[in-house]
């Protein structure tokens, strides 16, 4: 058997503010890099990658741009580029007679009992998928499961497993579930029971139960989506040697100014569009973990355009942008009124607009973090 890996290229930006700094993640080959084989054939993902396999009969898929029939960024039921590396996943999360495909890893160590965890992974809607679905399942076990079924993994499936212990954690996150262009980024917190040694993705509903809706007429299929970079971090450990890099990149909270205009660093947009990127969702992210930890602070985001267009649609769009950021931080779990938002169009360029490269960085969004009620 020989193991293969794709080193992706990282780079670290530097936030304005001390990030919460996690430890290491806890999910074996998070990002499906390592493999035992290149991958040939569809549904093969069980045997090709690394610490995975699938719980069911579902023939979960795997991709890499090492191949050929199973490629990226093109395959079967889509495009869409590896942002971390060169491989990830592809599966069903709704398709007809209640058909389902998972995902199931190992973590590195059981779970700490009461610990407070954050999982997070990016998914993208395939192109070729006739349905979007509104709700992300995950289950945490203490046994890897199997189960000679194509069908949904009800919670009465799998408590027939008696000696088995489960940890169900559900996110219904809006933002994600139609986009086929961007990676977006699925998140939420739990807390552990202490016995969590595997976890499963999915949709564990059957199609009755499942919210979902039609992207294309005539719907016969499914709702395919892509998956990559799977992460499960303790909320509150210790800093290690891992992230020490981290932390020496950031500034302390003590030094973060209050009433103080502060600019996202990658929260950035593209020409004419108001949708997040992976990157901006990551940072927001930890932006979040912040005022979750400091819950007297409450925050303004203030959108801004480049000057190519009329001024009133750039304030129109500058204000589309701001609250695509607030209601993404609220989707995570912040209070409304812990948030407000303003779009001031081209008004207030930091950087020239004669240049591509200029109206990028006027593309912004900003936040200021106050102790004043809004």
């Amino acid at each position: 058997m020989i193991l293969t890996m794709y080193k992706p290229m990282v780079t670290l930006g530097c936030l304005c503010i001390t990030l919460f700094l996690s430890s290491q993640n806890m999910v074996k080959n998070p990002s499906f890099e390592v493999f035992v084989d290149c991958p040939k054939n569809l549904g093969n993902f069980n045997i090709d990658v690394a610490d995975w396999s699938t719980p069911t009969e579902g023939s979960t898929d795997y991709f890499n741009g090492c191949s050929t029939a199973m490629g990226t960024p093109k395959n079967f039921n889509g495009s869409q580029l590896a942002d971390f590396g060169v491989g990830y996943a592809g599966f069903y999360l709704y398709a007809p007679d209640d058909y389902r495909e998972y995902l199931q890893g190992s973590l590195k160590e059981t779970l700490v009992k009461d610990k407070t965890y954050r999982i997070s992974f990016y998914v993208s809607l395939a192109e070729r998928s006739d349905f979007a679905i509104k709700d992300f399942g995950v289950v945490f076990s203490k046994d890897s499961l199997s189960f000679k079924t194509k069908k949904e993994l009800s919670k009465n499936r799998m408590y027939q497993d008696r000696d088995n212990e489960y940890n169900y954690v559900e996110i219904a996150y809006s933002n994600f579930y139609s986009d086929t262009q961007d990676w977006k980024m699925v998140y939420t917190q739990f807390v552990a029971k202490g016995s969590e040694r595997y976890i499963l993705l999915g949709n564990f509903k059957n199609n009755a139960q499942t919210r979902m809706f039609r992207t294309k007429k005539n719907a016969k299929q499914g709702a395919y989506y892509y998956l990559d970079m799977i992460s499960v971090e303790a909320l509150d450990g210790p800093i290690t040697a891992q992230n020490t890099m981290l932390a020496s990149k950031s500034q302390e909270i003590s030094d973060f100014e209050i009433n103080t205009t502060h600019v996202f660093q990658n929260v950035l947009f593209e020409f004419d569009r108001s949708q997040l990127m992976a990157s901006a969702e990551k940072e927001l992210g930890k932006i979040f973990d912040y005022l979750n930890q400091n819950v007297d602070l409450n925050i303004t985001i203030n959108g801004h355009t480049d000057t190519v267009g009329s001024a009133g649609y750039n304030q129109l769009l500058s204000a589309e942008r701001a609250k695509t950021v607030a209601e993404f931080l609220i989707d995570l779990g912040l209070a409304k009124d812990r948030i407000s938002w303003a779009g001031y169009g081209g008004e207030r360029p930091l950087a020239s607009n004669d240049t591509e490269m200029g109206r990028q960085q006027n593309r912004r969004v900003e936040f200021v973090i106050t102790k004043t009620p809004l």
